[in-house]
């Protein structure tokens, strides 16, 4: 006999105390009456054993995993930490999303190149390891934004102009742990960009991120949430982004510019906080709902 959605065990993959971890925890919790949040960090993976412990907890004993989030920040050590999570899709335990999917869409350049592949239209990018090139990539743009490969919320990200400064700035940025240099050009927007979100690839709403004094949109630099109704040619081309991904729950950078819409990144996590700001919806609920809609129910 099945057990109801009310006995089941999904552990959050987050990070202790954040907004969006807690916020999906507390849902789960609300439907369930199981709560745990996991610090991925602090797990022993035994591979003899096939157990991944968080304390005395053995994860592979619940009936599912939410990945919210893989770390307080993007680095290389996101692949180690989901490469531990997907051993556990091959045991039949399910995982939202699925860490093979997390990892097409975590490091930027991996998202970029899945993004091209599908003929989503992006600002002009280019990506080099080379001085000279990327001097002549800042020439030919006029003004380009470098962007680490592991990060968001435009950390470490770094506009540069042509003119004198540009040698020494670049050489700083690729100094500082960016050896390969991801240049995109620095596209004219109405001061805002947009974040459009899917669930299990159906589309549930748009939020706009309006710049403040920054360069950026991101509310950690003063950007301010707003509601968002965009046209159909919007939430086609953020739908044919995602789609790409297979994500189950994501949010599609999409910015306007005066040559059409065009795609920054679909995010390998998406965020509640905008949505919930924007419109009062609260999507950490709705996903807790869709994981256990979606759970491969076990006897």
């Amino acid at each position: 006999m099945n057990a109801s959605k009310k006995d089941r065990k999904i552990a959050v993959i987050g990070n202790p105390g954040s907004w969006s971890t807690e916020k999906l925890a507390d849902a789960l919790e609300n439907k369930t009456g199981f709560r745990c949040v996991v610090d991925i960090s602090s797990v022993i993976f035994d591979i003899n054993h096939k157990t991944l412990f968080y304390g005395d907890l053995d994860l592979a004993t619940l009936d599912g995993l939410a990945i919210k989030k893989i770390g307080p920040v993007y680095s290389p050590d996101m692949y180690n930490r989901l490469e531990m999570l997907r051993f556990f899709c091959s045991m039949e335990i399910p995982v939202f999303s699925r860490p093979e999917m997390i990892m097409q869409a975590v490091n930027r350049l991996s998202c970029t190149v899945n993004l091209q592949i599908g003929n989503i239209p992006m600002p002009p990018t280019v990506v080099t390891e080379d001085m000279e090139l990327a001097c002549d990539t800042v020439r030919r743009f006029k003004k380009a934004v470098f962007k680490p490969l592991f990060s968001s919320k435009a950390r470490g990200m770094l506009v540069v102009e042509e003119g004198y400064h540009c040698r020494s700035a670049i050489a700083e940025f690729q100094a500082s742990g960016n050896r390969t240099m991801y240049i995109q050009k620095m596209v004219s927007i109405p001061g805002r960009d947009l974040g459009v979100a899917f669930m299990g690839g159906e589309y549930i709403g748009t939020y706009a991120r309006r710049k403040g004094d920054s360069w950026n949109t991101c509310t950690s630099s003063g950007g301010k949430y707003e509601r968002c109704e965009p046209d159909p040619e919007i939430i086609s081309l953020a739908h044919s982004a995602q789609a790409l991904f297979n994500l189950d729950f994501t949010c599609v950078d999409v910015v306007e510019t005066d040559q059409g819409a065009m795609v920054f990144e679909v995010s390998a996590f998406g965020g509640f906080r905008g949505l919930y700001q924007a419109w009062g919806m609260d999507a950490a609920d709705m996903y807790a709902g869709y994981i256990l809609d979606n759970l491969k129910y076990r006897s």
